[in-house]
């Protein structure tokens, strides 16, 4: 540990940090573009010139070791003069196009220059023209006039993805990031890029021109696309989602995300196939029906059968509070077969994906999602089915039928009824179709694959919080999670949680259950499943909290 000064304030601080890492970690923040903590140092954008004492000249933060008795200024008359010149410097061919650039609003140029330019220009000839709207590959779109060669991206495909693809080509002020000859910038997390760049050079094919940052409300939740589990931003307006953009957490997923994370997990929640309310089988024909009509459907031809010839999936896509409430109904009929579906795919050993594509197969198990032995798990249950042993299937958020072996088996039930959030192949064959909120609009906890547990929170709304929140004070809307212009405005649909499904029919069997909340259910999973113990919604906060065994779950594929 060296002790040094930056700006009259004597800090203690590691001797193996440079200037702009030490004032980071003491709150200071000394202005830049090209650094970023998890790059190497380039040092090539020259914002985060700094002062230091018995050095001759201004020197750049981002690639200057402190040293014990250092003295440094980050906003001396020197220090001011030099950053302004800089940003002259980068302005100089910089469009102005503020107006319609989809960086716009989270632009650090624009508060840049906006806190230290001086706020005119002197340049009055012709901008260097650059190309425009160039495709790099199959989700990054590049306007290679705002690019200010910071090389960013350059760096995290070289150094995080593993696979470098984009490079800078001619020289001075015509400079242009461009990929490789015959390359596209087609990497499995190419659309980091997008967040990395400081200003609007890089920006998402999917998401352009949709919308500007403060036309949106964002909401901290977690990415259902894989076990792991990324932390990310649910960015909505008008109650649709927009983008999906990575939220910081050293623990799981650093600062990044993979594009199918954000591209592929949230299209289905504004499908056109999505069930809007409950489906019910009459004549050969699904007919929507009221919530209170299905639900007494299902409750009377429940109890026709015998408990043997009951079973039930579990989901690895459904949260632990809808899994623990299907386990426990499962339990209040008499119910032993009862099991859940995996689905494990290639993996990516390079950064983030995992092999296990679902978010919650770690906390399906931990719930008590499966059978007493193997012999009576979802093989079992499957031939079961087929030789008319099984009669009735209680299957949530999972879509089986996609195996035709198992479509088969489906259609020779009694009785099947599905909780799903879009019509596919399982709700083709039900009698009864639930219609489940998705994660993007329910509460609940996710277990990734490291056994940490983490919170859904929902970012869009549906009839049922417009339901529950009716009447609520504003601090009661807050703690909720629900003030925002998401929850007021756009389409919303009848869906409801599956946990809340499950409750409504197990008590219209007699059960007589009061969970008001998502919370409710945690709390009882807390007090009687011991991995659980001492965890609640606060301890688990925006960062997530490790169960109490914390060895590896390994997926077995069914």
């Amino acid at each position: 540990m060296v002790k040094i000064t930056i700006d009259g304030k004597q800090l203690e601080v590691d001797n193996t940090l440079t200037i702009i890492e030490a004032a980071r970690k003491h709150g200071i923040h000394i202005p830049h573009f090209c650094w970023h903590p998890t790059l190497s140092v380039s040092g090539n954008c020259r914002v985060c010139l700094v002062e230091v004492e018995k050095m001759p000249k201004l020197v750049i933060a981002c690639a200057t070791q402190v040293a014990d008795g250092m003295v440094v200024q980050t906003q001396s008359e020197r220090v001011v003069k030099a950053r302004n010149a800089v940003l002259e410097f980068i302005l100089i061919n910089h469009p102005l196009d503020c107006p319609i650039c989809d960086e716009a609003g989270e632009c650090k140029l624009q508060d840049y220059a906006y806190k230290y330019s001086v706020g005119k220009s002197r340049f009055e000839f012709e901008k260097v023209r650059k190309p425009k709207r160039v495709e790099l590959g199959p989700n990054v779109m590049l306007d290679t006039e705002r690019c200010i060669m910071c090389s960013r991206c350059i760096r995290f495909c070289d150094e995080i993805a593993k696979k470098p693809q984009l490079v800078f080509t001619k020289r001075g002020d015509h400079v242009e990031l461009t990929t490789f000859l015959g390359e596209k910038l087609d990497n499995p997390y190419s659309m980091n890029v997008i967040d990395l760049c400081p200003v609007g050079a890089l920006t998402s094919r999917d998401f352009r021109f949709k919308a500007r940052v403060w036309d949106m409300s964002s909401t901290d939740t977690v990415c259902v696309g894989c076990s792991r589990g990324c932390n990310m931003k649910m960015w909505v307006r008008n109650n649709e989602i927009l983008r999906l953009t990575p939220r910081f957490n050293p623990s799981v997923n650093n600062y990044w995300m993979c594009d199918h994370g954000r591209l592929d997990t949230f299209k289905n929640v504004n499908a056109e196939n999505r069930i809007k309310a409950p489906l019910l089988r009459k004549e050969g024909k699904m007919i929507q029906v009221s919530w209170d009509e299905a639900i007494a459907k299902v409750a009377f031809d429940m109890k026709t059968f015998k408990k043997n010839e009951i079973a039930a999936f579990g989901s690895a896509y459904a949260t632990n509070e809808d899994n623990y409430l299907l386990m426990k109904f499962m339990h209040f009929l008499g119910v032993k077969r009862i099991d859940f579906v995996s689905h494990v795919n290639g993996t990516d050993d390079v950064l983030l994906l995992r092999s296990d594509t679902t978010p919650n197969s770690r906390g399906a198990c931990e719930i008590g999602i499966k059978p007493e032995s193997a012999e009576l798990g979802y093989t079992s249950i499957i031939n079961d089915i087929r030789a008319g042993k099984i009669k009735a299937l209680y299957l949530i958020d999972d879509n089986i039928a996609t195996d035709p072996v198992v479509a088969e088996a489906l259609a020779k039930l009694d009785l099947l009824v599905v909780h799903a959030a879009n019509r596919n192949e399982t709700t083709k064959l039900a009698d009864v179709v639930f219609a489940s909120s998705t994660y993007a609009e329910k509460h609940g906890t996710f277990i990734n694959f490291q056994g940490r547990v983490q919170r859904n929170v929902p970012a869009i709304a549906t009839l049922e919080h417009e339901r529950i929140l009716d009447g609520m004070s504003l601090s009661r809307l807050d703690k909720f999670g629900a003030h925002n212009d998401s929850w007021t405005k756009g389409i919303k649909r009848d869906t409801r949680a599956t946990w809340r499904i499950i409750n409504s029919l197990a008590n219209a069997m007699g059960a007589k259950w009061k969970y008001p909340t998502c919370e409710e259910v945690f709390t009882e999973i807390a007090g009687s499943i011991p991995a659980f113990k001492g965890l609640n919604y606060l301890k688990i906060g925006k960062a997530g909290a490790m169960l109490n065994t914390q060895q590896e779950h390994v997926t077995v594929k069914r």
